[in-house]
């Protein structure tokens, strides 16, 4: 046993030290030149549509997911433990100037999440009603290689949708029990029950609980990481500097005390950045597929919302909460402070709420956690019905052996358990990042298509202008300036 778990020790070392970053981050930047730098025109405009589409309460067929439950049921699977614990162990071990790295590998990653996402819109099929779609599927389809696309889903079925619910179903029992002083095993069965009602509602309810849940949930951790924020106040200019002194020259931090060279912060920052909001890992591509959406630029738009809030909201407020709270600690060696990292944001959620701030974070660990727990089944099961050609049989199986496997997660150390996920989860990434830069051209081309669309006036604005006619260029270009956005015509 010891031996194997040196064997997948070195395999994650290979992996995320060495070939994920370089390729994760390198893809992120190849697209983001060739889509001429998409991040600072597209999120926005996106932004406004989206919510557009909440309020005026888009419908959409059974078997499709509105943008917005596609987006939320993405986010529902990119916020998770990661976003707090994960954050505070890259700043204790990187310094704080690894947040500034995870902001550049989000940026990136923005570029990257919008070329999966119109990928699997434009590869995507149907299958007994629905439409599924995702890494597997325009592997198979775009790259015309069926063995690649057998080993992402392989891969894919492993990584999030066994080992990867039991590391979050432990993360889940852990919490509760420990701050509510509830026996593991009530917390086991009511994880067990919660998730099987969801899954049992297919893709239907499984959307439902995600536009339900996600926006509560992300919007109560900011909430409560300002309060906290604006109770140190007179810290928040210092943490500040902090971040961007600490990713250049992390020596300068507390005097050298920390130990952290640029090298450590660079790696650390990228990595943790990577892995919080999945921008090239081929997970989320699977529920933006199922989007009902008029243009496959559009949900690629919208994908890249979920980066944003995934690492440049809810990652940096649990890195600013650990610096202004003083949980972060400036004058403690790295080496040391890593070693509390796991409780530093709970300590900083306490100096400002007490006892309840425990509670708090248990609440929004639970959440986090409970959310991963269905967008990660949701992914899985597109790869399990990819490869069995969707039969239900195999499907109600597979629903069984989730559940059994978060059960089995809530009684096991979790730390090998996250190294097996971080392995599957590497090596998924693999395939992912060869049909991104294979494919490229394709990416490309989709956003020319539609924004040609645009200014040939094929579009109508679901807003004052819906009735744009062709030989009104000006109302057109009006339209453009406020920065509305748009649905092609079928």
């Amino acid at each position: 046993m010891e031996a194997f778990k040196s064997t997948v020790g070195l395999i994650n070392t290979i992996l995320w030290d060495y070939l994920l970053i370089f390729g994760l981050i390198g893809v992120g930047i190849y697209l983001t030149v060739k889509l001429k730098f998409p991040q600072f025109t597209r999120v926005f405009p996106a932004l406004r549509k989206m919510i557009s589409d909440i309020v005026n309460k888009k419908q959409v067929e059974e078997g499709k997911m509105t943008p917005f439950q596609a987006l939320s049921t993405a986010v529902a699977a990119q916020v998770g433990t990661g976003n707090i614990v994960g954050v505070a162990t890259a700043i204790a071990a990187g310094g704080p100037g690894a947040a500034f790295w995870m902001l550049v590998s989000a940026f990136f990653g923005m570029a990257t999440i919008f070329a999966e996402a119109v990928l699997a819109q434009k590869y995507r099929e149907t299958e007994d009603g629905e439409l599924v779609g995702g890494p597997a599927y325009y592997i198979k389809n775009g790259l015309k290689s069926k063995g690649l696309s057998v080993f992402f889903s392989l891969a894919c079925i492993i990584a999030l949708g066994i080992v990867g619910i039991m590391v979050q179903s432990n993360s889940v029992a852990g919490s509760v029990s420990t701050a509510f002083n509830v026996p593991t095993i009530a917390v086991t069965i009511g994880l067990a029950i919660i998730v099987a009602l969801i899954l049992m509602g297919g893709m239907g309810r499984i959307a439902s609980f995600a536009e339900t849940v996600v926006p509560v949930m992300a919007g109560g951790y900011i909430l409560g990481s300002f309060i906290i924020i604006l109770m140190n106040l007179n810290m928040f200019i210092p943490a500040i500097k902090s971040i961007f002194i600490g990713a250049f020259t992390p020596q300068a931090i507390g005097g050298g005390v920390l130990g952290v060279t640029i090298q450590q912060t660079i790696r650390y920052g990228l990595a943790r950045g990577l892995f919080s909001n999945e921008a090239g890992m081929g997970s989320t591509p699977h529920s933006h597929a199922v989007a009902d959406t008029a243009h496959p630029a559009e949900q690629g738009f919208t994908a890249m919302i979920g980066v944003f809030i995934s690492t440049f909201l809810i990652c940096i407020s649990t890195v600013i909460v650990n610096l202004v709270s003083g949980a972060y600690s400036y004058d403690v060696p790295a080496s040391v402070m890593s070693q509390t990292a796991t409780v530093m944001t709970q300590n900083g959620f306490a100096s400002g709420f007490g006892s309840f701030g425990g509670m708090f974070l248990s609440i929004c660990l639970s959440f986090f956690s409970l959310t991963t727990i269905v967008g990660w089944y949701f992914f899985a099961e597109s790869n399990v019905k990819f490869l069995v050609n969707g039969k239900k049989a195999t499907l109600t199986m597979f629903k069984i052996i989730v559940i059994i496997a978060l059960v089995v997660g809530t009684m096991i150390e979790a730390e090998f358990v996250w190294d097996m996920a971080d392995m599957f989860t590497g090596l998924m990434a693999i395939p992912n990042i060869i049909a991104l830069t294979m494919l490229s051209k394709d990416v490309v081309n989709i956003l020319k298509d539609y924004d040609a669309k645009v200014e040939l006036g094929q579009v109508c604005w679901k807003y004052e202008y819906e009735n744009i006619e062709k030989d009104e260029p000006s109302v057109r270009k009006r339209a453009l300036r406020k920065g509305l956005t748009t649905t092609i015509i079928k």
